[in-house]
């Protein structure tokens, strides 16, 4: 446990209920438990009890039972991915974001996809969100339209310089069709290649695949924008070659056209008239390069960036990470004025489009849509790599008890299990412990990273 001089800065109540939870008989297990969630800060409490027997002989093999636990309890991960939620659990859902777009770059025959995946043409895409009024921001060397040289961290940055004027409307109705705009841009990617290529849409389609994995982030100003490796792949997939006219320029020339063509329409509602929602003006398409190359945009620094944004969601902006019931509450919660306006704008504009669900999302600034998502062929998915993990740490668990594999075909044992939620979280003294057991993982983490940094700097690599 942390030494002493840790908890001269604690609250009350908190130091006294660590007090408690260390004196605890139970107090090794409470530990063991946190650790085993990675420090998770909001974890699922189940109870129940499950049985292995041998299915001949009906001979019990393990068993296991929340009897046996502090509090009758199991603690088990809440898997949010939300760093401001769970920090724990966000970075396991970052590294697995990093092991997804990392394999549909470099390979990964575990992962669905061959090494031979490096040759195929393919591009880290950005796309934004248009103008909804001039806000303050770090034009290059000059200073902001109002004057000043903003520092890096002014609370300035990406809000309006006449809020009176700024399309809060606009900004929110974009937000909210962000993702059927990237629908339309998919839809419009595949006819642009079909039209430069000179073939039909089912030519292309026969012969060629376009696959992706994207994730979304906030800019300041609060407006969504998109972030995406695009990869040509052959008819079946990332094991097929790309035909000699699926060009890396080819691509990129398609992906500007489609962006340009996408648009969604939002039909007039109340004092609210009808929108054509269109991509920004600010597209950055370029080339991925493969390992060695020599390119600036290197597979290492797609997926890492990917997986950075991933855990990210409205509250870089200055709002909050959960639901608001209505406007009083923003006063209370200390929400920013430009965020809040945002949120403000998302409850007002809920009656006139209530299929739109603005009120549910208005603490995402009205985005409805997935952070991270991939067409079905790019690579493997984080439902197989969680799938992976559990089998793995299953595996052991049968090793440690000498339990046989059940996919064994000799094997011949029978699970029976019966779990149920009992809550969730932690009292304030375990809520503690969980903050240092995560922070001293995090640090044992960061020195076996640089100790393989240091590695490769001598030569050492990982086999790709």
């Amino acid at each position: 446990m942390t030494d002493t001089a840790t908890m001269a800065g604690l609250d009350p109540a908190t130091l006294a209920d660590v007090l408690r939870v260390a004196g605890s008989p139970g107090f090794d297990r409470i530990q063991e438990q946190i650790r085993r969630t990675g420090g998770c800060s909001d974890p699922i409490h189940l109870q129940g009890s499950t049985v292995t027997r041998d299915a001949i002989t009906g001979t019990v093999l393990h068993s296991y039972s929340t009897e046996t636990e502090p509090g009758g309890r199991l603690r088990v991960a809440c898997g949010n991915r939300r760093a401001s939620r769970c920090p724990a659990c966000a970075w396991t859902y970052a590294g697995d974001t990093y092991h997804l777009i990392r394999a549909g770059l470099v390979g990964d025959p575990d992962k669905g996809t061959p090494h031979t995946i490096r040759d195929h043409p393919r591009v880290f895409a950005t796309l934004t969100a248009p103008s909804f009024g001039p806000v303050h921001n770090r034009p290059g060397n000059r200073p902001c339209r109002c004057g000043t040289r903003h520092g890096e961290d002014a609370p300035e940055l990406g809000t309006p310089l006449d809020p009176a004027t700024y399309d809060y409307d606009g900004a929110v109705l974009w937000n909210n069709h962000a993702s059927e705009l990237w629908r339309y841009f998919t839809i419009y990617l595949r006819r642009e290649i079909a039209k430069r290529a000179g073939l039909t849409q089912k030519a292309a389609k026969e012969q060629s695949r376009v696959s992706f994995g994207k994730v979304a982030e906030y800019q300041k100003r609060g407006a969504v924008h998109f972030h995406a490796v695009i990869r040509f792949d052959g008819p079946n997939g990332p094991d097929d070659p790309p035909p000699a006219w699926a060009t890396l320029a080819l691509l990129t020339d398609s992906i500007r056209a489609a962006a340009a063509r996408a648009a969604v329409d939002v039909p007039a509602a109340g004092d609210q008239p009808a929108r054509t929602l269109h991509w920004g003006t600010q597209l950055d398409v370029q080339p991925i390069g493969a390992f060695g190359h020599g390119q600036e945009i290197t597979e290492q620094a797609v997926a890492s960036y990917v997986a950075k944004y991933a855990t990210k969601a409205a509250e870089t902006t200055g709002t909050v990470d959960r639901r608001v019931g209505n406007k009083e509450a923003l006063v209370l919660l200390g929400v920013p004025d430009h965020p809040r306006r945002l949120i403000e704008t998302c409850l007002d504009l809920h009656a006139l489009y209530p299929d739109r669900k603005l009120r549910d999302w208005a603490h995402m600034l009205g985005f409805r849509g997935h952070f991270s998502t991939k067409s079905r062929r790019y690579s493997t998915t984080l439902g197989a790599l969680r799938q992976t993990r559990a089998d793995y740490r299953a595996a052991q668990q049968r090793e440690a008890l000498g339990l046989p594999d059940p996919d064994d075909e000799e094997a011949t044992t029978l699970t029976l299990a019966h779990w149920s939620y009992a809550g969730h979280g932690h009292t304030p003294g375990e809520s503690w412990l969980a903050a240092n057991i995560r922070r001293d993982i995090q640090h044992n983490r960061e020195i076996a990273r640089e100790a393989l940094a240091d590695l490769r700097s001598e030569g050492v690599h990982d086999h790709e």
